[in-house]
C-alpha cells in the first residue's frame, strides 16, 4: 500500500485523537445534512469533510454561477462553465478531499426533493440558506423529525449562528409580525439574507458577502455540529451549544457578542414532531396511489386512508377566470411558475385576463381521480414520511422501499 493510501486510510488518526473530547468512532459515524450549498454552505461542508464526518448530505437546487467563484472554495470555473448543481459539485469535491467518507447530492428543495426520513436519520442538519422562508420550511422539516438544526446566516461583515430544537427555541417563533411568515412552501421566493442584519442590501435587491464573513460563520456551525455528535459530552456538560443563544460577529469594529436568543410561543404550527412512524419496507415514491392506499390500509389494518399533501399541493388543470379555458398541468403547485413561463400565453393571461385559477388537491384518498400517478408525481419525494388522515387520528408511514437510494449513508 502507498504512503498516500495508507494515509488516507487512517484519515485524522495522527491528529484528532489528541484532542481531549474527539471521539473517532463517533465521527466516521456521524449523519450530517447541510442545506444550502453557497458561501457558507462551501465553508461549512469543508470543515465537516476536514474533520473526517463520515455521511454528509448536500441539499441545494441552484445552479453554480461566476459570482459563486468569488466565496465558494468547492467550485471551480469549468463548474460555472456549464451550469453544474451545487450540491452535486460540492459532493463530488468532498469527496476529493477526503475519499474515506461518504457523501450523496440532493439537487432540489429542501422539503419537496429531501424526503423527511432522510431528516429522521441525521444527527444533526445545518442551514447555510439565504431565503427566509427556507429558514421556517427547514425548522418545520427538523421539528417533525426531532432534529436540532444549525442556522447561520452572513452579509456583509456581519454573520450569525443559532441552533434551534423542539420544546427549546423555534426560528419561525423568533420572527417579527413584520416578517413575511410564508403558507406557501416557495423557497425561491423573497431570497434575502438572515432577517437581522444586511436589510438595507436586501432592499436594494442584493445581499453582499465576504469569504471572510463565510469562513468565520461556516466554521462556528461546523463547531457547533462537533458538539452535537458528541452527545454525550454535552449530557455530561463538558460542552454547551446555541440551542436558545446567538453568536453575533460584526467584522467592522471586530467584535463577538453571545446573547440569549430564545422564543417558543406554544401555538406556533411549526412546533409538530412526527411520531411512531411506520416504516414499510414495501412503500416507495415510485408505488401508485391505488397501491400505496390499498397497501396503508392492510398495514395499518383501517377501513379510510387519506394522504395529507403537507408540502406541495398538487395541480392537475389551470383555467382562466374569464375564459374558463383549461390547461392540464398534472404536477405539483411548486412546478407551476415554471410551467407558466415556458407557456407564453399564460404568461400574459396572468396579467390581462384577471388571473388564472388553480384546480389543486391538498388531500388523496380513494377519491382521487387519478390513481394511476405515482407518489412521486405528485410530487411526494423518496423516502418521505406520509401524514395520514385514518379513522384513528392522524398516523405516519415512511416510504422505507427508497433507502435503497442511499446505501452507502445509511449501510443498507
Amino acid at each position: 500500500m502507498s504512503n498516500k493510501q495508507e494515509y488516507t486510510k487512517q484519515w485524522g488518526e495522527e491528529v484528532f485523537p489528541l484532542l481531549s473530547w474527539f471521539k473517532m468512532d463517533k465521527v466516521r459515524n456521524a449523519k450530517v445534512m447541510v442545506v444550502g450549498a453557497g458561501a457558507l454552505g462551501n465553508e461549512v461542508l469543508k470543515n465537516l469533510a476536514l474533520f473526517g464526518v463520515g455521511n454528509i448530505v448536500v441539499v441545494d437546487f441552484d445552479e453554480i454561477e461566476y459570482s459563486n467563484l468569488t466565496r465558494s472554495v468547492l467550485f471551480r470555473p469549468e463548474d460555472a462553465d456549464k451550469g453544474f448543481f451545487k450540491a452535486k459539485v460540492a459532493a463530488k469535491r468532498l469527496q476529493e478531499i477526503n475519499p474515506t467518507i461518504n457523501t450523496q447530492a440532493i439537487c432540489g428543495d429542501l422539503s419537496k426533493d429531501a424526503g423527511l426520513g432522510v431528516y429522521r436519520r441525521m444527527d444533526v442538519v445545518v442551514g447555510c440558506l439565504d431565503s427566509l422562508k427556507a429558514r421556517v420550511l427547514l425548522n418545520r422539516m427538523c421539528f417533525r423529525a426531532g432534529k436540532i438544526w444549525i442556522e447561520g446566516g452572513i452579509g456583509d461583515l456581519e454573520g450569525q449562528v443559532t441552533a434551534y430544537q423542539l420544546n427549546k427555541n423555534c426560528y419561525e417563533c423568533s420572527l417579527s409580525q413584520d416578517e413575511n411568515i410564508p403558507g406557501d412552501g416557495n423557497t425561491e421566493a423573497n431570497r434575502t439574507s438572515c432577517p437581522q442584519i444586511a436589510q438595507g442590501n436586501a432592499a436594494r435587491g442584493r445581499v453582499a458577502t465576504t469569504p471572510v464573513s463565510a469562513s468565520l460563520i461556516g466554521a462556528v456551525q461546523a463547531q457547533e455540529v462537533m458538539k452535537i455528535i458528541h452527545g454525550d459530552d454535552l449530557k455530561s456538560g463538558g460542552f454547551e451549544t446555541l440551542v436558545g443563544k446567538m453568536f453575533h460577529y460584526e467584522g467592522k469594529h471586530t467584535q463577538s457578542t453571545l446573547f440569549d436568543f430564545s422564543s417558543y410561543e406554544n401555538e406556533c404550527i411549526s412546533h409538530e414532531y412526527w411520531e411512531n412512524i411506520v416504516e414499510i419496507p414495501e412503500l416507495s415514491a415510485d408505488s401508485t396511489i391505488a397501491e400505496a392506499l390499498e397497501f396503508i390500509k392492510k398495514r395499518l389494518k383501517v377501513d379510510s386512508v387519506t394522504i395529507n399533501l403537507r408540502n406541495d399541493k398538487f395541480v392537475d388543470f389551470l383555467s382562466s377566470r374569464s375564459s374558463n379555458q383549461k390547461y392540464n398541468t398534472m404536477m405539483p403547485a411548486s412546478k407551476i411558475p415554471d410551467f407558466i413561463d415556458a407557456h407564453k400565453e399564460l404568461e400574459y393571461l396572468t396579467i390581462a385576463d384577471g388571473g388564472l385559477y388553480q384546480h389543486s388537491y391538498e388531500d388523496i384518498d380513494e377519491e382521487f381521480p387519478y390513481p394511476q400517478l405515482t407518489l412521486k408525481q405528485i410530487g411526494i419525494p423518496y423516502l418521505d414520511v406520509l401524514q395520514l388522515t385514518t379513522e384513528n387520528g392522524y398516523e405516519y408511514v415512511e416510504l422505507s422501499a427508497d433507502i435503497k437510494l442511499f446505501q452507502k449513508l445509511f449501510g443498507q
